[in-house]
């Protein structure tokens, strides 16, 4: 039994942000059932074609759920809508402004109806405020935020290269639903929840933040280093290797002095006797790390460094993580299918004790004549549905195989 087995989560969701948090609540054993728009769904469908002609982010970001295919604006849909949001326990949304509410989902109405309710909306700025009615991508967050101000170079500014405002906001959200799914076991209701991204972003740049009130100077860009803790960041080694060094504290500097270095003096050095003097003298300090390092191979860096208790890392490219030593000997990867056949993906990072549900990615509107028949309509409709365009399947098929129907957990 999975934790959230028997909790079931509607979801109106497209691109990254909402797909997170449902994902990672169907990971756990959460019901969710994706509802899709006719004829092209969710629009992160349509981003690339590069696992087997499928898009990369929805195939990350949608295993093991549900998806129907109807169109919620038309009145028979809507009531499938209604149908659904009423035998929720959850439901999710990432809409532009004030979409839900003309669906019929607000917050206030549906826990009027049901207090026990959890909604959670996902915006870009905040439902209220000057910029509620803005919209908000990845990139746009990432400039507002001030994350694009501390990556890159001295030079050039650049973007982190995942959506990480997106993540932020997923991340969020999921805690948030975990957190009231607990509240209502011990008080009995539900709650109305809300993130944005731009606040999920602002919270990761908190450190940054309190350094720039406090200094009155915001940390500097400097590639791969780290703005404010030195040495920490790449260097090269004699056989053309690059290592990524991290020392975190006095004695680990000191260590690397003595030990990796055989340069005791250098521990004493009174341009380098703190952290903060390393990072204000980070110039003299990289010259004589990067003289120092760059003596060794890389293997004999590595012996240096592991002996010395030092933390360090190789700079992978993304196809090195998929070959990485950790993820298979942990035994990481997991086999989901998908409409056009199968595809290595990672469980997620949460352990319980319980393998976490790795079910396939749905096709558009997979489940939406099995849905359709959960919540009663019958055969005939349902073929007038699927003839208008109402409804939508995978297979086209409007044939309905007689079965008992199913009941929502």
């Amino acid at each position: 039994m999975l934790p959230l087995s028997g909790v079931t989560v509607l979801s109106l969701e497209h691109a990254v942000a909402a797909p997170f948090a449902t994902r990672q609540l169907a990971d756990l054993g959460a019901r969710v059932i994706k509802v899709e728009r006719p004829a092209t769904g969710d629009f992160a469908r349509q981003y690339d074609e590069s696992v087997d002609g499928l898009a990369s982010y929805f195939v990350w970001l949608n295993r093991s759920k549900e998806s129907i295919c109807v169109d919620v604006k038309s009145e028979r849909g809507n009531a499938i809508l209604t149908d659904l949001a009423d035998r929720a326990d959850v439901i999710v949304q990432n809409l532009g402004p004030g979409a839900a509410a003309r669906l019929g989902l607000d917050p206030n109405e549906l826990r009027e109806r049901d207090p026990r309710k959890i909604v959670l909306s996902i915006t870009g700025w905040g439902s209220t405020g000057p910029w509620a009615e803005r919209k908000a991508y990845d990139l746009l967050v990432q400039c507002e935020t001030g994350l694009l101000s501390l990556t890159g170079t001295p030079d050039d500014m650049t973007k982190v290269g995942i959506s990480i405002a997106d993540i932020a906001a997923g991340t969020y959200g999921f805690a948030s639903v975990l957190a009231a799914l607990f509240q209502r076991e011990i008080a009995g209701i539900g709650a109305t929840l809300e993130v944005s991204l731009f606040e999920a972003l602002a919270e990761w740049i908190g450190q940054p933040m309190h350094f720039t009130a406090g200094s009155g100077t915001q940390p500097g860009r400097f590639g791969a280093q780290h703005a404010t803790i030195a040495p920490y960041g790449p260097f090269s080694t004699s056989d053309g290797h690059v290592v990524l060094l991290a020392i975190q504290n006095e004695p680990e500097w000191q260590r690397l002095c003595t030990m990796v270095f055989d340069a005791p003096s250098l521990a004493g050095d009174p341009r380098f006797r703190s952290n903060t003097l390393r990072v204000t003298n980070r110039d003299e300090l990289d010259r004589e790390v990067t003289s120092r390092l760059s003596r060794f191979t890389v293997d004999d860096l590595i012996d240096r460094l592991s002996q010395a208790r030092i933390a360090f890392a190789g700079v992978n490219t993304v196809r090195e993580l998929l070959d990485h030593p950790v993820l298979e000997a942990r035994d990481r990867w997991r086999t989901v299918h998908t409409e056009r056949g199968s595809v290595q993906a990672l469980l997620p990072p949460i352990q319980m004790g319980t393998e976490a549900r790795m079910d396939p990615v749905p096709a558009l509107g997979q489940h939406s004549v099995a849905i359709a028949r959960e919540l009663g309509v019958e055969a005939d409709e349902i073929d007038s549905m699927l003839s208008a365009g109402l409804l939508e399947t995978s297979t086209g098929s409007r044939s309905m195989l007689p079965r008992p129907p199913l009941t929502l957990e």
